[in-house]
């Protein structure tokens, strides 16, 4: 039976243009950077080791498309500076990072635990990314989620076979 999905194209894809712009292994590292407060250029490449050349790219596709801000600084006595900053499109990412992290420590953290937790300001509660859904029901099970078209589908044009 052919999958219902290959009726639908893909060519609109938000996935694939999210991926577009943080597909690339550092743009997560530079994202946990600045979630994690680090938010000069010099402290990121001591912090990560990123090379100059990449980390200066992976800061202008951030900024591009509008997930960074620059915001100018100046040290006494050196030339402007800038760092980097979310902006709201930036921020919304969030959830994506704490369900990285969350795979990660599930299936890739050393004996000891995982390096890092995320927790509630208020609180001091561990924060988790769950599945919700608008009509209220909380932490749904990934195997309960069905992908189907959205308003934006387009059906996939279909080549008839030469004979």
């Amino acid at each position: 039976m052919r999958p219902a999905a290959l009726e639908w194209s893909v060519e609109n894809c938000t996935i694939g243009r999210t991926m577009a712009i943080l597909g690339e292994r550092w743009t997560v590292v530079v994202l946990r950077e600045v979630f994690n407060g680090i938010f000069r250029f010099d402290d990121m490449r001591e912090r990560t080791g990123i090379p100059r050349q990449v980390l200066t790219n992976r800061l202008g596709v951030l900024v591009e498309n509008g997930v960074l801000r620059r915001v100018p600084y100046r040290e006494p006595g050196a030339r402007a500076r800038d760092e980097y900053r979310l902006t709201e499109k930036g921020f919304d990412l969030y959830p994506l990072l704490v369900a990285v992290r969350e795979w990660g420590d599930r299936y890739l953290a050393d004996p000891g635990g995982p390096p890092l937790a995320t927790v509630h300001r208020d609180c001091g509660a561990e924060v988790h990314a769950v599945l919700i859904c608008e009509a209220g029901h909380a932490e749904i099970p990934p195997r309960d989620v069905l992908p189907q078209p959205g308003p934006g589908a387009r059906r996939r044009a279909v080549s008839t076979p030469s004979p």
